[in-house]
């Protein structure tokens, strides 16, 4: 089987590129094939890759203002010529599921979220404080490229979500069923620390959606330690608004990371997501979360037993959730056990499998419609 993997965009170190880094690592022969590529603004783990990219890899600017050239990513992956492969596995949230195969090929994708700034276009547009020149040219084009997004998703094979939360956002917005794999843990990076210091931690990109300011408002109030790791365009604005107990840590590296979790008395994870990786990466440190009832936190968090919930997005509530998680006694080896139920070992046999099942059942039927 001749296998390729495709990409949105390779400008950065989040959870959908951590999937691509899986994917390389089960699959290191094939290329992977992404709209732009920027080396030193994601894991170094793709350095030795076969990344293939489009024409907009020559725009100018396109690693800072990559949104700027949203109208042209359909035609970026619309090049791409995948005519000499078996299957193609996707990791798509906005473009690389819209790829266009010959007959015989199938094309597993893998899907974050339908994009959101496409089917969710205002909530997205306030969340990350665009401003309203981008806002009014958005919904300028946003008829046409719906439309397309609505074609391109009855394209891949078939589909995989990495929550129930996506899920039925692909049943909705797409019409489409999909399997759920969740993404991978790398619960080796991680280990149980002894006794935890008394300061908090949060996270987290610095933007609108993540409620980020909420936390600030609650620890203002409480007076507790907390800690800040992330960075983003509302950092400024945050760290003025912060009382003398909270310390911005900004970017740290995944050993530096991994020591904050291990020693901080639990993590608070204020944001409604579609999976949420940061939950899970605390439990397999052996911390608890405090987590905001919602989305993907419904499928990685269990009440009571890896952390609590806050039921309402405000620093009361919050101010509530901390109190009552310091009057519970939490096992780190349960919260490490249950991390490894997504750990990356999970996570790569659910995919080849799936991989080995969709081409095993699928194969047979393309050839014939591709006429070998």
């Amino acid at each position: 089987m001749k296998l390729a993997i495709v990409h949105d965009y390779l400008n950065q170190r989040g959870g959908a590129e951590r999937v691509v880094v899986a994917f390389h690592r089960m699959f290191p022969e094939a290329p992977i094939f992404t709209s732009f590529y920027v080396a030193d603004q994601t894991f170094d783990e793709l350095r030795d890759a076969n990344v293939i990219t489009s024409f907009m890899q020559r725009l100018p600017a396109i690693a800072q203002h990559y949104r700027s050239y949203l109208a042209l990513y359909p035609f970026a992956f619309r090049a791409f010529n995948f005519s000499g492969y078996d299957l193609v596995l996707s990791s798509s949230s906005g473009w690389a599921h819209g790829i266009h195969c010959a007959p015989g090929v199938i094309h597993l994708c893998y899907c974050h979220t339908p994009a959101r700034w496409l089917w969710d276009s205002g909530r997205y547009m306030e969340r990350d404080n665009y401003g309203s020149l981008v806002c009014g040219a958005l919904q300028g084009v946003l008829p046409a490229l719906r439309r397309h997004d609505l074609a391109a998703s009855k394209r891949p094979t078939l589909y995989l979500a990495n929550s129930q939360v996506v899920r039925e956002r692909i049943r909705r917005f797409y019409g489409r069923d999909a399997a759920v794999i969740n993404p991978p843990i790398e619960v080796e990076k991680f280990s149980c620390g002894t006794a935890p210091a008394d300061y908090y931690l949060v996270v987290s990109r610095l933007g609108g959606y993540k409620r980020v300011d909420l936390v600030i408002d609650a620890f203002n109030a409480l007076a507790l330690p907390l800690h800040v790791i992330g960075d983003g365009p509302l950092r400024e604005a945050l760290q003025a608004k912060a009382g003398p107990t909270i310390r911005f840590l900004g970017v740290l590296s995944d050993r530096e990371l991994a020591g904050e979790y291990s020693r901080c008395r639990a993590v608070i994870f204020p944001g409604e997501e579609d999976f949420g990786i940061v939950p899970l990466e605390a439990n397999a440190c052996g911390r608890p979360v405090i987590a905001y009832r919602a989305g993907g936190a419904l499928e990685t968090v269990v009440d009571g037993v890896t952390g609590v919930f806050f039921f309402q997005p405000t620093a009361a509530e919050l101010m509530a959730a901390v109190r009552r998680l310091q009057m519970m006694e939490f096992h780190p080896q349960v919260l490490r056990r249950h991390a490894e139920t997504f750990s990356s070992a999970v996570f790569t046999k659910k995919m080849k499998d799936s991989v080995a099942s969709v081409y095993e059942e699928r194969a047979p039927r393309h050839a014939a419609a591709a006429g070998r």
